[in-house]
């Protein structure tokens, strides 16, 4: 049995809870202990009936075999995940039962796989990633490490998402695009040319609006 520590303890934490039990229910060797929040007041406090068992610093004083690091912002997950890799910590990959992935897929360490998820043959989904509810990955997409693929988004075949990408709710991107390293693709929409790196773009068809600072 993996006993899986949570880091983070809002509303996104509790999706990765929610996920780790339902696994758990199917049948998966996997047993969610609770989570861990700088927040004061989340201390002692129960959700999804798990106990928030302290904050961060904590981390040594409970016992676990793996974490999933439920933070939103790409590059603070990003910085934990390195800074706990380095200590040796390991990562568990949160699935959901009802997520439908190829055989063939290479699913990367500490990734979550929300309810609802499509990911089709040839994928590789890096470490530390977040596929929100109800995204699919068609075939032979890569999928950078710290990316977050938000709800409803629809990837085409051979796309590229480079490392800490964000995809908006519902955007599309059109096969065999690219979007850059850092960059944000807007809600809605189509990405129909490569996205750079460290931009901003938006709209029908996806149009560059702004820089912004790269987190790399």
């Amino acid at each position: 049995m993996q006993r899986v520590l949570i880091l983070g303890a809002g509303g996104h934490a509790q999706v990765v809870a929610d996920i780790l039990m339902r696994a758990s229910d199917a049948g998966a060797s996997v047993e969610p202990l609770g989570y861990l929040d700088d927040n004061p007041h989340l201390t002692d406090q129960r959700f999804l009936g798990l106990p928030v068992l302290g904050r961060m610093v904590d981390l040594g004083r409970v016992a676990h075999d793996a974490l999933v690091i439920a933070i939103g912002d790409n590059a603070t997950r990003r910085k934990l995940f390195a800074s706990l890799q380095a200590q040796g910590e390991h990562f568990a990959v949160a699935r959901h039962p009802s997520a439908i992935i190829a055989p063939d897929a290479q699913i990367g360490p500490g990734v979550m796989i929300c309810a609802g998820v499509i990911i089709n043959s040839g994928c590789i989904i890096g470490a530390n990633a977040i596929l929100n509810t109800g995204c699919t990955i068609d075939h032979h997409n890569r999928i950078g490490d710290h990316t977050h693929i938000a709800p409803g988004v629809h990837l085409g075949g051979e796309v590229q998402i480079g490392e800490g990408g964000f995809v908006g709710i519902g955007a599309i991107v059109m096969p065999q695009r690219r979007v850059g390293s850092w960059s944000v693709v807007g809600a809605g929409a189509v990405v129909h040319r490569d996205i750079p790196a460290d931009v901003v773009a938006v709209g029908v068809p996806a149009r560059v609006i702004e820089p912004i600072q790269s987190a790399s």
